[in-house]
């Protein structure tokens, strides 16, 4: 028997659950010599503004026991570049491609929104509104409810694509602010996006990042991510697709159990550009294994009694 890997977002289906997260897999052709992209469930892009970003200065990454803290700062090349020189190409890929749209403003993102909805094979947009790299302090619009529904609201209205709101850790009750995205009419949720972090050189007293804040990632921040996945799903009815900390098939599947019904994996393709192919494998295997005729059915199957 060959186990059923699709997954089911309810606005898209695909072939399984396995995406690559943003801003660890570049625009996805990077990574063509090491894996056949079409054997993985999406790509979603590197970040983008509607205009070309250089990012933060250098040093912007720093390794860590158990991750990676890095301050890129979103670095990309904007919409318009995207759409004629990298888009063509992705299109040729039997995958899906999300946008991971960024703003400076909440008119930044809107107009990113509108060009893009003008170009094909684009399935959904992944609304950046967490990452904590940016501004020295962290601020991001997700740290809150109110500016989280304002943005997601709009960029709702704006979109003719489904819309889905990368969530932040940096908060007191992240259920409350996924409420407040779901509320504004978000197709989807992903989290989570880094938890705001730092190093220090004890040589010379300096941080190791010029921006001093990075965000971190890599299995540290698993167990985090996979409580919020937890509470987040078992909270909302749109569809969670998880992220944090994934580099097996293992790992992958416990994001399916506490609710998710997609994941990505990001920082796994520093260490393994082939990851994400590896694990939809590992899951596949897994299934087989235990007889599961269909992955989705151990979406949300965490005994708690």
């Amino acid at each position: 028997m060959t186990p059923d890997l699709t997954a089911d977002l309810g606005f898209l289906k695909l072939r399984n659950p396995v995406l690559t997260a943003s801003g660890t897999f570049g625009y996805g052709l990077e990574f063509e010599p090491f894996m056949d992209l079409s054997k993985i469930g999406g790509i979603v892009v590197k970040g983008l503004y509607y205009g070309p970003r250089e990012g933060n200065p250098p040093p912007r990454l720093v390794e860590t026991t158990g991750g990676l803290i890095n301050a890129i700062g979103l670095q990309g090349v904007g919409v318009e570049k995207f759409a004629a020189e990298v888009l063509p190409k992705l299109r040729q890929i039997d995958t899906a491609v999300f946008v991971n749209v960024c703003g400076a403003s909440d008119d930044e993102y809107l107009k990113a929104i509108e060009f893009l909805n003008a170009q094909e094979g684009i399935a959904a947009y992944e609304l950046n509104i967490s990452c904590p790299n940016v501004k020295k302090n962290g601020l991001c619009p997700a740290l809150g409810p109110d500016p989280t529904y304002a943005l997601v609201k709009q960029a709702k209205a704006a979109s003719r694509r489904p819309v889905i709101a990368k969530l932040s850790p940096n908060v007191t009750d992240i259920v409350e602010i996924a409420k407040a995205a779901e509320e504004a009419g978000a197709d989807g949720l992903s989290l989570i996006n880094t938890l705001l972090a730092m190093a220090v050189d004890i040589e010379t007293r300096r941080p190791k990042l010029a921006n001093i804040f990075g965000g971190l990632s890599g299995p540290a921040i698993k167990p985090i991510a996979l409580r919020m996945t937890y509470q987040v799903a078992s909270a909302v009815r749109v569809p969670v697709i998880g992220m944090g900390g994934i580099m097996t098939g293992a790992d992958a599947i416990e994001y399916l159990i506490v609710g998710a019904r997609a994941v990505q994996v990001g920082t796994a393709n520093f260490i393994d550009p082939a990851a994400a192919a590896r694990i939809a494998g590992e899951m596949k295997d897994f299934c087989e294994h235990k007889g599961i005729a269909r992955i989705a059915d151990l979406v949300g199957t965490l005994k708690t009694d």
